[in-house]
Parts: C-alpha cells; sequence; structure tokens
C-alpha cells in the first residue's frame, strides 16, 4: 500500500511539473521578445477584422465553432475591441473591450464578462493576456480564469490560443485566427 501511494504521488508530481515547465502555461512574453513582425495593439486591433475559431471542452473534442466580426477603435492609448460572435450552436454573443496601453509593453483590458482587470504584455510578435471571465448564464455561469495568447503571422493573420482553467483544472480551450475583414475593403 505505501509504494502505491508514494507511485501515486509521483505521478501527480510529474503531471504538476510537466504542466508548469513544458506546456502551453510554461511560456512568457520574453520568449518572444526578439520575434517578428512587431506586434502592435493601435495597428494590429484595429478597423475591422474577422475571426474563425473553434471551442474545445474539457475532454479535448471540439463543442462548438464560431465566427466573430470585430472593429477596433483607438483614441490615443485608449481603445475598444467591440466583438459579435455567432456560434454553430445559433447563440449569439457580444463584447466589448475597452483597452488602455500602460507603460512598457503593459496594457490593461476591461469588458462587461471580466472580473476587474485583464492583464496584458506586448512582446515581440505576441500579446499575452491573463483574466477572469464569468460565463454566460446559459452556460453555466462559471467563473473561469483565462490565459490568452495572440501570434501575429508574417502575413498579418494573427493566431489566437487560450486556455480557460477552474481550480487549475483546464475546462476548456479556444482556437482562433483574426484577420482583416476581407469584405470592409482594407
Amino acid at each position: 500500500m505505501k509504494l502505491l501511494t508514494a507511485l501515486l504521488v509521483i505521478v501527480v508530481l510529474i503531471m504538476a511539473a510537466k504542466s508548469m515547465f513544458l506546456s502551453f502555461r510554461s511560456q512568457t512574453p520574453k520568449d518572444y521578445a526578439d520575434t517578428n513582425p512587431a506586434f502592435s495593439l493601435k495597428t494590429h486591433l484595429s478597423g475591422e477584422i474577422l475571426s474563425e475559431g473553434l471551442i474545445y471542452g474539457p475532454n479535448g473534442k471540439m463543442t462548438n465553432s464560431f465566427v466573430a466580426r470585430m472593429v477596433g477603435e483607438w483614441e490615443g492609448d485608449t481603445g475598444t475591441l467591440s466583438e459579435e460572435f455567432t456560434y454553430s450552436n445559433g447563440k449569439q454573443h457580444r463584447r466589448k473591450w475597452f483597452l488602455k496601453i500602460g507603460e512598457g509593453n503593459g496594457f490593461t483590458a476591461t469588458a462587461e464578462d471580466i472580473v476587474g482587470e485583464a492583464r496584458g504584455t506586448v512582446s515581440g510578435s505576441t500579446i499575452k493576456m491573463e483574466y477572469q471571465i464569468i460565463l454566460p448564464q446559459e452556460a453555466g455561469g462559471h467563473r473561469l480564469h483565462v490565459t490568452d495568447w495572440l501570434y501575429l503571422t508574417e502575413s498579418g493573420v494573427i493566431m489566437n490560443k487560450s486556455e480557460m482553467r477552474k481550480f487549475g483544472i483546464k475546462v476548456a480551450e479556444l482556437i482562433a485566427t483574426m484577420r482583416p475583414d476581407p469584405s470592409s475593403g482594407r
């Protein structure tokens, strides 16, 4: 029995170490400091943007897909990003982010379904943002911790990967693209 308990403890420690040091969660903004093209909030989150993505549940299977139309507007170091999502299950959702560029490479963001302020860092061709979100009641009303990464590609397309956790356990994942909306003519 003692051997089984010791093995179980070792397995749990190995899994925790892998999650912390060899996974999506282990990357930091400094890992991307020298990457190009340089991500600019005012440039790359401006104008009409089309996003398409997939949402995965805790079992790793896709649970939904979406198309979102976004509009980014800036005045000085303050901006908004309005989002209108249409999901494959027919549901729709709107969010409006209020963005504020801070000192250095930092920024903050707020939205109606975000608890407090999201904190973000721009580094090279990436953005990392962390925040807590409250899901709509029809999705359970859960409060989740989100780690959101945006990666700017050479072509100007932004790849987005997000992990959502509750009590430290991954419960959902989002993969999406963001690009200038081709129907906007820009």
